[in-house]
């Protein structure tokens, strides 16, 4: 068996590694789609990550990449994606591929890495031997747009917050924009992202303007599109919410972050935005018909948020911390 790193891939190569990722999804299934063919190789065509694939008898058996968040030798974890073929597992062949992708680690720098995996699949007890940690447990959540009642989303828009904005400074209002935050919020959005129980815990990482500005060029790099709607007060971003529509597969979005801050919970804020999210894309991306989450599972709130939303349960995946 050879590891064999892949820096330019060719459509042989895109396709072999479609072919693991399909079966791993057949023998592990999540409640996803499966993997599309397209969305693969925008992905392994993209930058800010290495690629190795494990070959036996002129086939692909695994995959591996290692995604470089901030670009070359930033101070952050690095994320790592192991994928071994069903009729291939117990060979020790996940075991050889993390161990080149430490070795990528380090000369990048960087010394943890982050591994997100389905809970109750063969990924958990092999991190788990290499000594990698739990670390934040996600519940897989699905909101399927046909399923909402008529009306639903306006009446929810329509009310609005459930009480004013503390102290002085007029009422809340909505602002929405796509791609890149506008200059006048991405301090106030910053800000906002440190009301999120998330990664950042552990990455000890902040959340500044270059930071936000990053994610939205990771994104728009991939050619998918970022959408954002938030509930301002005066110049503070109170509360906000973002979804990714991939550019290749748009029926199924994906929400990416929501949080309010916390001077202004209890106002309803986290499903205004959702609401308004939800009739921004049914005008702007009438394509979307499903949007997909991961809400952590200590998030109590924002689960009933998303299940007053209409949003059902699928699976519960995890988040594992590994140090090298």
């Amino acid at each position: 068996m050879d590891i064999i790193p892949l820096d330019d891939p060719t459509e042989e190569r895109i396709a072999r590694w479609q072919a693991v990722l399909t079966a791993v999804h057949a023998a592990d299934p999540a409640g996803d789609p499966p993997p599309d063919a397209a969305d693969t190789a925008a992905f392994l065509r993209s930058g800010d990550q290495r690629l190795w694939t494990a070959d036996e008898n002129g086939e692909t058996i695994a995959v591996a990449v290692l995604r470089l968040p901030g670009g070359p030798g930033a101070d952050r974890p690095a994320e790592i994606d192991i994928r071994v073929h069903p009729a291939h597992r117990r060979r020790g062949i996940g075991t050889r591929l993390m161990a080149v992708a430490a070795e990528g680690l380090r000369a990048d720098g960087r010394t943890s890495v982050i591994a997100q995996v389905l809970a109750g699949t063969p990924a958990v007890p092999f991190l788990e031997s290499l000594g990698f940690s739990c670390v934040l447990t996600l519940n897989g959540m699905l909101l399927r747009l046909d399923d909402l009642p008529p009306g639903r989303v306006e009446t929810l828009v329509n009310a609005g917050p459930s009480a004013p904005p503390p102290g002085p400074g007029g009422t809340y209002r909505l602002v929405r924009w796509r791609g890149a935050v506008p200059d006048e919020y991405a301090d106030a959005l910053a800000h906002a992202k440190h009301a999120m129980a998330d990664l950042a815990e552990y990455e000890g990482l902040p959340w500044n303007a270059r930071r936000v500005r990053e994610m939205a060029g990771m994104v728009a790099k991939r050619g998918d599109d970022l959408y954002t709607v938030a509930a301002v007060h005066g110049p503070a971003v109170a509360g906000f919410t973002e979804v990714v529509v991939p550019a290749d597969a748009p029926r199924r979005a994906a929400q990416y972050d929501t949080a309010v801050v916390p001077e202004h919970r209890g106002r309803r804020l986290g499903i205004w935005v959702k609401a308004a999210m939800l009739q921004w894309l049914a005008g702007e991306r009438p394509e979307v018909r499903e949007i997909e989450t991961d809400i952590d599972g200590d998030n109590s709130h924002m689960m009933a948020v998303n299940e007053e939303l209409g949003y059902r349960r699928l699976q519960e995946s995890r988040e594992y911390l590994g140090m090298f």
